[in-house]
């Protein structure tokens, strides 16, 4: 996994329509060419037009070529060779809910291995809200060319913090006034999400797909929150958990401002 990151600091291979217009539009970090399928025709005018009005080299290439160089044919006709996202310090995660005005809404990530389920609790993330994300840094996914992938665009805009101790980093996050609150899958004193109150300033922690949060960093949690099932599976995937109970913290707070949740649109 590290092997992987430390190939990617060269240069990153985006591959897709969503991750290489978000690229396109946010100008996060530099982009050193778009490729899109010469086949295609017109389909990719506006990723195409972006680039002309951003200065970035574009051309078009034979959806063979393309395939080669995003290691898969699940790129729907658009790559691109940009720099590689940065990790962010874990003081400017906390700058950013200032900025915003806004109370903070962190995401920790204990050890959660699988890039797929990483790239989807991104995408998640940067969808209800989230201002940054913390993952540590042995034992976990972090920004791998897959993750990226999965994130869909996501990370342009969602800055990743990687930490050497996760429950000291959480325990500095309490310093900032945050609550943290962890995601569990048994019962024990665990809590439904909508029985705590999720509008203050809080970082959720949810575990690994198989051992769930470590013993070290459970402790440091001030609630743990559990979603109640209904069905007779046992328990749900960790970025389907992580989707719920974000969109329950999205869903709070929305109301405490006296509206329903609503997209940015």
């Amino acid at each position: 996994m590290e092997a992987e990151e430390r190939r990617a600091d060269r240069v990153l291979i985006l591959a897709g329509r969503h991750p290489v217009l978000e690229a396109l539009r946010s100008r996060a970090r530099p982009i050193e060419e778009v490729l899109v399928e010469a086949e295609a025709r017109d389909r990719h005018a506006d990723i195409l037009a972006l680039a002309r009005q951003g200065g970035v080299r574009f051309s078009r290439a034979p959806r063979a070529a393309l395939t080669a160089l995003a290691g898969s044919s699940h790129h729907q006709g658009v790559v691109a060779r940009v720099a590689p996202r940065e990790y962010a310090e874990l003081e400017d995660l906390l700058a950013v809910p200032v900025a915003r005005g806004e109370p903070a809404l962190f995401l920790a990530l204990d050890q959660v291995q699988d890039p797929g389920n990483v790239g989807n609790l991104l995408r998640t993330a940067e969808a209800l809200g989230v201002h940054g994300v913390l993952v540590p840094r042995h034992q976990a996914a972090g920004l791998t060319p897959h993750v990226v992938r999965a994130a869909a665009g996501a990370l342009e805009y969602l800055p990743m913090a990687r930490v050497g101790n996760l429950g000291q980093a959480l325990e500095r996050l309490k310093e900032a006034g945050c609550w943290i609150v962890g995601g569990v899958a048994q019962e024990g004193d665990a809590v439904a999400p909508w029985a705590a109150d999720l509008r203050s300033p809080l970082a959720l922690v949810l575990g690994s797909e198989g051992r769930g949060l470590r013993p070290l960093v459970a402790r440091t949690c001030d609630v743990r929150v559990r979603i109640p099932l209904a069905g007779r599976v046992g328990s749900l995937n960790v970025a389907a958990a992580g989707a719920a109970l974000l969109y329950e913290v999205h869903r709070q707070r929305q109301e405490a401002k006296g509206g329903r949740p609503r997209g940015r649109g």
